[in-house]
């Protein structure tokens, strides 16, 4: 419901899966749950569905445990994401802060969670993040000159589907047109990268389910 609460006309079901990084069915069940539990909804499978008229949801409220949890998480992004992640790390903090009682405002400034410095924000790898998260987030195609382990050199065009942080790495995983596989792709190893502004055959949730299912990892890994 928070997610539905800034869309003034209904929005699909799939374009809530998208936003939220689950499967429609997903979606069209909880609708269902929450409408059975009185929720103001209204609309229908390939209509859309939004909040009825005159309801407003109150703003979400944290324990101290959740805002530590918060700042940690976002002070994380800011040493660890490239600048527009840390950017919008520093805004979301800014934003929860203003929402926040005063008492609470003050164990945000004061905490002692800290997280050390990553990977050198001056690292020339660094431009590449933004366009594959891009890439990820609107499903577009990839064109990469990459260089593996060796140094050998190759173009590639890939699916993005995620992109994971380590400390100081950063790891796309992706699936390969050229090998007809999932591969993954350290982004300090991308020379070059250009998004072809087309979107992929397939849907980023089933290429994620099917690549964690033969990695053998679990659904909140």
């Amino acid at each position: 419901m928070d997610a539905m609460r800034g869309y003034r006309r209904p929005v699909t079901a799939a374009r809530l899966a998208e936003q939220l990084g689950v499967s429609e069915r997903t979606i069209y069940r909880d609708i269902q749950t929450l409408s059975g539990l009185g929720a103001p909804l209204e609309g229908e499978a390939g209509v859309g569905y939004m909040l009825k008229a005159g309801f407003f949801l109150p703003p979400l409220m944290f324990g101290a445990d959740e805002l530590e949890a918060l700042v940690l998480g976002a002070r994380w992004v800011r040493r660890q994401g490239d600048e527009a992640l840390a950017a919008a790390a520093n805004s979301a903090l800014a934003k929860i802060a203003a929402a926040t009682p005063k008492d609470l405002r003050d164990d945000m400034a004061e905490t002692s969670l800290w997280v050390p410095i990553g990977q050198d924000q001056g690292d020339a790898s660094e431009i590449h993040v933004r366009p594959v998260r891009e890439a990820i987030r609107y499903q577009h195609r990839l064109r990469m000159s990459y260089r593996d382990e060796h140094g050998t050199p190759s173009d590639r065009i890939v699916w993005p589907f995620a992109l994971a942080y380590f400390d100081g790495k950063r790891l796309l995983a992706a699936w390969c047109e050229m090998r007809m596989a999932f591969r993954h792709f350290r982004i300090d190893r991308i020379a070059g990268v250009e998004s072809l502004q087309q979107r992929y055959p397939a849907r980023r949730h089933d290429l994620l389910k099917t690549w964690r299912q033969e990695n053998g990892l679990r659904e909140d890994s």
